[in-house]
């Protein structure tokens, strides 16, 4: 972990010219809970791997849990809050459930987080 001091402002100086562009820009405090509320749950890697398995094809729950050597039960768990939240969509079958990314802005969130991840490496 990297120790750096914080570097604070050496005088108190308000710049309300730049505060009041700030304050016309910032969004309705409820969008950027549900923001916030939306990165929580790309806060577990096992969600993050079935987002992964479904970048490449629409899969059953079944075969989630074989690729990921996980039970279907523990795989339905996540994709429930998945689907609470609107990141992968399902469509039955038959007998099957099958699930895909609910649009193009899951794989784009993912993405844009991997790039700077592997920035940092």
């Amino acid at each position: 972990m990297d120790n750096q001091k914080i570097e604070c402002c050496d005088t108190l100086e308000i710049h309300t010219e730049l505060l009041k562009i700030v304050e016309e820009k910032m969004p309705p405090e409820e969008e950027l809970y549900d923001l916030a509320e939306l990165f929580k749950v790309f806060g577990d890697s096992t969600r993050i791997r079935i987002l992964f398995v479904l970048f490449e094809a629409e899969v059953c729950v079944c075969d989630l849990a074989e690729t990921l050597n996980m039970t279907q039960s523990a795989i339905s768990h996540q994709l429930k809050i998945l689907k609470q939240n609107k990141l992968v969509k399902s469509r039955r079958q038959g007998k099957s459930v099958f699930y895909s990314l609910a649009d193009g802005h899951v794989r784009t969130i993912i993405n844009q987080g991997l790039e700077h991840v592997e920035e940092s490496i």
